[in-house]
């Protein structure tokens, strides 16, 4: 499973026009929903059917937008895999750089949870559960927590298992943004 790439949403001001985003920031996008979708527990069909729109949005020649500028939703609806739904979502990627449902998801949940993935030992339950039970919702919650000592008392995780994680923790926070 890809590792996933978190930049919470897509701003518009990364982009001069709003019809050149490009594929790669509308797959991103569609993958952050994907992945909180998973790590929420929600229905496997509806987060598998992000992760495969994000990876053939990913994956296209022809740029979403000027799909989008053509036909709007109908034309995106003629890529496979790709359904009302989600083709509502990319259409209001591609003409507001951001997405509401994403937003939407984050409310209860924050997205910098899914950050969590990205460390070395750290799997989608390993997630959950720091999340639910240490209250962990970012790299830095998780750096507090092993500097005190806290990773030790986590179910499942044994010693090799909590310095991966150490290193791990320790090489993302040291990259620049």
């Amino acid at each position: 499973m890809n590792k996933p790439r978190y930049k919470f949403s897509l701003n518009v001001e990364e982009s001069e026009n709003i019809g050149s985003i490009g594929n790669e920031a509308v797959a991103r996008v569609l993958h952050q929903i994907a992945d909180m979708l998973e790590f929420k527990n929600e229905n496997p069909f509806k987060f598998r059917s992000y992760q495969m729109a994000a990876e053939t949005v990913g994956s296209m020649g022809t740029p979403v937008a000027d799909i989008v500028a053509a036909g709007g939703a109908a034309d995106l609806q003629k890529i496979p895999g790709i359904g009302k739904t989600i083709s509502a979502q990319i259409l209001e990627i591609v003409q507001t750089g951001k997405s509401s449902y994403f937003e939407e998801l984050t409310v209860d949940v924050p997205a910098t949870v899914l950050d969590l993935r990205r460390v070395s030992g750290i799997g989608l339950k390993t997630a959950q559960l720091l999340y639910r039970d240490f209250e962990v919702k970012s790299l830095e919650d998780l750096k507090r927590l092993a500097e005190a000592g806290g990773l030790s008392s986590v179910p499942g995780l044994g010693e090799k298992t909590v310095e991966r994680i150490k290193k791990s923790l320790e090489r993302l926070l040291s990259k620049p943004a």
